[in-house]
This record gives C-alpha cells, structure tokens and sequence, in this order.
C-alpha cells in the first residue's frame, strides 16, 4: 500500500518516503551497486539498508525521482508488495546517499528473530485510542532516550533505552509486564515493532500488539482533536522533528550529540552551535569542543560559498 500526500506544488519541496520490507533476499548484495546509481542519477539522497532479511530506509529527493526508485524497487520479486510513507520537507533532509549492506536492517542483536515468523497483532492508527486507553494494557515505547525525549503517547512505558540492543534486557529485568493481559507497541514507522513484537511473543506474552505505519501513520491519520499523542515525533533527517500532519517541527539537532533540542535548549548558555548543548556540554573536552568549532567553520565556510560540507 502506498501512501500519499497532496502538496501545492511539487516543485516547492522535497519528497520523503520511508520505508521497510521484512522478506528473504539472498541476493541483496547484488542490488547496491544499482540502487546507489539510479538515486544518484536522480539527486535522491538519505539511507537505505539492504540484509538478508529485508529492506530499511528513508529517502527524499525531487517526486520523479522518488518514484522512479521506488518503481525499481518494486520491481524486484521480493519487494513487489513493498508499503511506503509519503511527507514532504521544505529542505532537502539529507546531506548524501548512502546504500549499505547489513547484517540486520533494525539492530536488536538478538538472533532467530523472524518477523516473517512471528509478530505481533497489527492495529490501524483509528483502533489504537481504544487499545492505548483499555485498563488491560501495558504500553511501550520501543524508541530511544533522545526519541522519547521530545514526544510519546499519553500513558506509555519508557524503557530509557540508549540503543534498541538495550531492549530485550530491558523486557527480561520487568517481569512487571505480565501483570496485565495485553501489551501494546509502536516505534516511529513501526520496523522496530516488528522484531520487538516478535520476540515479545518468544519470551511468552500472548496478547501483543503493535500500531500499524507507527507514529507516523497515527500523525497523519488521526486529527489533533482526537489525539493522545503529546509532543513531537523525532525523525532521522534534517527536519528534526514531525507534528500532527506531519508538519516539520520547531526542534533543532545538537551536531555534537545529535540529540533534539528544543528552542529554550537553544538559549542555553552551553549551547554553542556545533559544538555542544545540555545534553552534552558536561561530557565533552575542551580538546573535543575546540575540534568540533573548527568543524561548523568549516560548515558555516561551505555554506557561504553556496556548497555542502558533508564532513568525515
């Protein structure tokens, strides 16, 4: 299933399409080289992730050129049924492309995992209110520290994770969770949620569920009025952050920590730009700081002469 925004006009702005495949792809080495060369050929930049067991990623460019790789994509036999989300950024959100080759397309470092397998009962954005608010239901969020930071759902479980590895240590030490019959789940576009489900279901919960196209799916479906949602989503580009709509938010990105920052956090006096922020000021070296100034100048110099700095 794809889905679509509408824009005033297309050439205003850039097209984001997130996207991921859980399926068997023996070969998907051989797909790098021609995936890379087709998003360069059309000035489509981002991340795309290729494993054994699928496809990850998200990608933004001009419209043509969005579609045009992901018609090539859904040519190959084993991403003909491949779903996609559609926003659109103001600026183009990514420096470069990157196609990598991976052992997993979602890091959870627990082996034996298959979402093709097991997993977790789907829920549509429209049923998730109901789920979220039944006194039978345990919620969690599956994201980061930095993620949940700026935004979660009313009522939801933080497991204050740094990493998604952290995760299933997290679910073995709170044996709490069995205390209620139902558990619910979502991440950011919901690829985390499949191996979080799946292997919730190994460690023996029985009713699991998760929210169908994540956050994502629910900011774009679901109207303000009627949302349990609070704060902003953070995404993996340069927009920071998403609102209801998915309206690029207000937050800016630490380029020290890359941790969303807030426009008070901004004020901060240990907020320098490039350099440092609340969040790390304390755990950074005069040594780093002074290597991370020359680094914005050498941004700011780019930028200046109209190019991109892409850094190390």
């Amino acid at each position: 299933m794809t889905n679509t925004f509408s824009t005033p006009d297309e050439t205003d702005g850039f097209l984001v399409a997130a996207l991921y495949h859980f399926v068997s792809v023996p070969h998907f080495a051989e797909l790098r080289a021609p995936l890379q060369s087709l998003c360069e050929e059309y000035d489509v930049r981002g991340t795309l992730l290729l494993a054994h067991e699928g496809i990850n990623g998200t990608i933004a460019g001009p419209a043509d050129g969005i579609r045009t790789v992901l018609s090539f994509l859904r040519r190959q036999p084993e991403f003909a049924t491949l779903e996609h989300k559609e926003s659109w950024a103001s600026e183009m959100p990514f420096l470069r492309m990157k196609v990598r080759l991976k052992k997993e397309i979602v890091t959870m470092g627990v082996e034996d995992i298959d979402p093709n397998r097991s997993v977790g009962t789907y829920v549509a954005p429209e049923d998730w209110n109901a789920l979220i608010t039944d006194p039978g239901t345990i919620l969690i969020d599956t994201r980061n520290d930095y993620e949940t930071a700026i935004g979660m759902f009313k009522g939801a479980v933080d497991p204050n994770t740094k990493t998604f590895r952290e995760f299933p240590d997290w679910v073995r030490q709170n044996t709490g969770l069995h205390n209620k019959p139902k558990i619910a789940m979502y991440c950011t576009g919901g690829i985390r949620c499949e191996k979080a489900t799946a292997f919730m279901k190994e460690q023996g919960f029985d009713e699991v569920y998760h929210l169908k196209g994540g956050i994502l799916k629910y900011l774009e479906e679901v109207p303000p009025e009627e949302s349990l949602w609070e704060g902003a989503c953070f995404v993996f580009d340069e927009r920071v952050s998403v609102l209801h709509g998915l309206e690029e938010g207000e937050h800016k990105l630490c380029r020290a920590c890359r941790h969303p920052l807030t426009a008070e956090e901004i004020t901060s006096p240990l907020y320098e730009a490039g350099v440092s922020c609340p969040h790390c000021h304390g755990e950074r070296s005069e040594e780093d700081r002074m290597r991370f100034r020359q680094r914005q100048k050498q941004m700011d110099l780019a930028r200046e002469r109209g190019e991109r700095h892409l850094g190390k």
